[in-house]
């Protein structure tokens, strides 16, 4: 599940970073070029809107920082900057790497995400999805979870957000469907895997979800024993983009779950359009909902809707008997939550090093193929 695309990380920063700078309006080209005098940086004027700079490692965190409070957050989303580590004009590979102000300074602050991506420093850990009529283990969803340099993990909703506004979440997105397969394998998972996806991190579903695909089969997993879960605060912009992906995984046999169910004005409307397989009812609705008939009249509506459409209901965020026991009234048919297990890493006691080595070399020739 490698991509030479989507894991080759571009590099903006360098020992002698020649930062070119296109400017909106002369006001930002003169706060940039206050700002250049002020710390003694060797600047150029290009044009009336375009500034060189040249910047050593030691001063460019002071450098980026500094642009940054300069400018206004408009001045940053119109000024568009380029960064080479050669002398002369930017070629047209520096050029094609051509990103706005506010998502370098991104960027340089994700310096942290890039290094634990590049070094691996991430896993998966699962959470059972229980089957309501006998509270047998039903499936695991996997949920990633990126370490920094000193091995703490890193809230996963930080880590994503920071990869969106850095324009890494392409790279990111496809590391964590990767690594909840690895780590299924590893783990010897024997109930399905729900993974989780975000269709803003796809150009093209038959070129991007292709190497998906190919690694679940090279690993040995059975695509009916995957579902590829799309969150509703993710979901497309474009509708039908979103649909080309569902697509293309339901024709290489994987089943499609929605998440999020109740938490937003759009979740009905997409259930209509997307008929998922499962879904999920946001955790919101199900905390308390035995002690709260507003929330019980919504989650008794969105069962009975997802049932007469031939859809599968998990409630997620159970917590508490009350609450497992009311949903189960109502006819849930799957429960996740802290009653049945928190998130945790899999074992990997049972993998014998042959079997370690099996899945080294089934998932090493994606990666070389990558780099």
């Amino acid at each position: 599940m490698y991509c030479a695309d989507c894991e080759s990380i571009d590099d903006y920063f360098f020992d002698t970073t020649h930062f070119w700078i296109f400017v909106p309006t002369l006001e930002t080209f003169s706060k940039v070029a206050g700002l250049c005098g002020s710390m003694d940086i060797n600047a150029t004027q290009q044009s009336d809107h375009c500034i060189s700079c040249v910047v050593e490692r030691p001063a460019i965190q002071k450098f980026i920082m500094s642009i940054n409070g300069a400018l206004e957050s408009k001045e940053k989303e119109n000024t568009k900057v380029t960064t080479a580590c050669h002398d002369g004009a930017p070629s047209i590979d520096d050029m094609g790497r051509i990103v706005t102000l506010e998502i370098l300074v991104n960027r340089y602050q994700a310096k942290w995400l890039i290094d634990s991506i590049e070094k691996e420093r991430y896993e998966t850990w699962f959470q059972p999805i229980i089957d309501a009529r006998d509270e047998s283990v039903f499936a695991h969803e996997g949920l990633f979870r990126v370490r920094d340099s000193d091995d703490s993990i890193v809230p996963p909703a930080l880590a994503f957000k920071l990869a969106e506004k850095s324009d890494l979440l392409f790279s990111l997105d496809l590391v964590a469907r990767r690594s909840a397969v690895e780590c299924a394998a590893r783990g010897k998972l024997n109930s399905k895997l729900f993974i989780n996806f975000n269709p803003s991190s796809i150009y093209d579903p038959s070129y991007c979800l292709r190497a998906t695909a190919a690694a679940i089969n090279e690993i040995g997993l059975s695509p009916s024993d995957i579902v590829f879960e799309v969150t509703e605060t993710h979901r497309a912009d474009d509708l039908n983009h979103l649909k080309g992906i569902l697509a293309f995984y339901r024709n290489a046999g994987f089943q499609i779950a929605l998440d999020d169910i109740g938490s937003g004005w759009s979740g009905l409307n997409l259930l209509q359009s997307l008929r998922p397989d499962f879904v999920k009812i946001d955790m919101e609705l199900v905390r308390g909902v035995h002690n709260d008939a507003y929330k019980q009249n919504i989650v008794n509506s969105l069962i009975q809707i997802a049932n007469r459409s031939g859809i599968e209901v998990i409630a997620e965020g159970v917590e508490t008997e009350d609450e497992a026991s009311w949903l189960k009234n109502a006819k849930a048919d799957y429960l996740q939550g802290y009653l049945y297990g928190r998130p945790a890493p899999l074992s990997t006691q049972t993998l014998s090093a042959e079997e370690a080595q099996q899945i080294d070399q089934k998932m090493n020739p994606l990666k070389a193929a990558a780099k």
